[in-house]
C-alpha cells in the first residue's frame, strides 16, 4: 500500500505550468530534538504535483502561492525526471487546501466574541428606549405645556432648496415664528430694509402709529408684519409699523415675503 504524505507550508519556488497538472517546491524541517545519540533532521525539499483542474478550485495564482499556507496530501514518487523534480521527493498531490491566516484567523474569532456583546448592548440599549418612552408617555402634560408644545411643533419645518413651486406654497401658508406676530416668515435687520420715495413721501396717521408703538412697548412686538419683496428687501406694505420699529429703535423687524412675479 503506497505510503501517505502529508505537506504543510508555502511554496519556496516560482510555479510550473505543465500540459494537464502544474508543479511547486516546498520543504519541510523534521523535528527539532531526536532521540539521544541520534542526529537532528534536516529541511528537505518537495516537488508538488497538482492536478490543473484541482489546482485552479483553489483560487491560488503564480503570485499568491509564495505567500499562502497550504496543506499538500498525497503519495511520495521518485519516478518523475530530475528536470520536472528538483527536489528530493516529488508528492502526487491527491488533495490541496488553502489554510486560513493567522491574522485573519484571530480576527475573525474576535469578530465572533464581540458579535454576541454586541448583540447583548443593542439589546440592552433598545429595552433602555422602550422605558425611556414609556416614562415619558406616563408623565402628565399640563393643557398649556401641551398647547405650546404642538405649536412649536407646527412652526419647525424641514430645510428644502427654495424653488418656484415652494416659494408660492410658503407664500400661501406663511409660518409663524415663536412670539412674532401671526404670518412672519422672517427676521430681518431693521437697516437692511429699503423704504421707497412714494413711502417716504407720506406721514402715518399719529394716532394709529401710537396705537402700534404702545402695542409694542405692552408685548414687546410688533401687531403684523412688513411685507418685503424677496432678494431686494425693497418695502411693499407696513411703513407705519417701519416708522414705529425705527423709532421704538427695533433692531430686526418681522417680514412676510412678496416674491417677483
Amino acid at each position: 500500500m503506497p505510503h501517505k504524505i502529508t505537506l504543510t507550508g508555502s511554496a519556496t519556488g516560482p510555479l510550473r505550468e505543465y500540459d494537464r497538472y502544474v508543479a511547486f517546491d516546498m520543504r519541510e524541517k523534521g523535528s527539532p530534538s531526536a532521540p539521544k545519540g541520534l542526529k537532528k533532521s534536516t529541511f528537505i525539499s518537495y516537488t508538488v504535483f497538482v492536478a490543473k483542474k484541482a489546482f485552479n478550485k483553489t483560487g491560488l495564482t503564480k503570485k499568491s502561492i509564495m505567500h499562502e499556507k497550504i496543506l499538500i496530501q498525497g503519495e511520495p514518487t521518485l519516478d518523475i525526471p530530475i528536470d520536472e523534480c528538483p527536489g528530493e521527493v516529488g508528492v502526487i498531490c491527491f488533495q490541496i487546501t488553502v489554510l486560513p491566516n493567522k491574522n485573519d484567523k484571530e480576527k475573525n474569532e474576535s469578530d465572533v466574541k464581540k458579535e454576541p456583546k454586541q448583540e447583548a448592548s443593542a439589546s440592552s440599549q433598545e429595552q433602555k428606549n422602550k422605558e425611556s418612552i414609556k416614562q415619558e408617555e406616563q408623565v402628565p402634560v399640563s393643557q398649556p405645556a401641551a398647547t405650546e408644545q404642538k405649536k412649536e411643533a407646527e412652526t419647525v419645518q424641514p430645510e428644502a432648496k427654495e424653488t418656484p413651486v415652494q416659494e408660492k406654497k410658503a407664500e400661501s401658508e406663511p409660518k409663524t415664528l415663536p412670539n412674532q406676530p401671526k404670518g412672519t416668515q422672517d427676521l430681518v435687520s431693521f437697516d437692511d430694509i429699503i423704504v421707497p420715495e412714494v413711502f417716504l413721501n407720506t406721514r402715518p396717521n399719529p394716532e394709529k402709529t401710537q396705537k402700534v408703538i404702545d402695542f409694542v412697548k405692552r408685548t414687546g412686538r410688533l401687531d403684523e408684519p412688513l411685507t418685503i419683496e424677496k432678494g431686494s428687501n425693497v418695502l411693499k406694505d407696513g411703513y407705519r409699523r417701519y416708522v414705529v420699529a425705527k423709532t421704538v429703535k427695533m433692531d430686526k423687524v418681522p417680514v412676510t415675503y412678496e416674491y417677483q412675479k
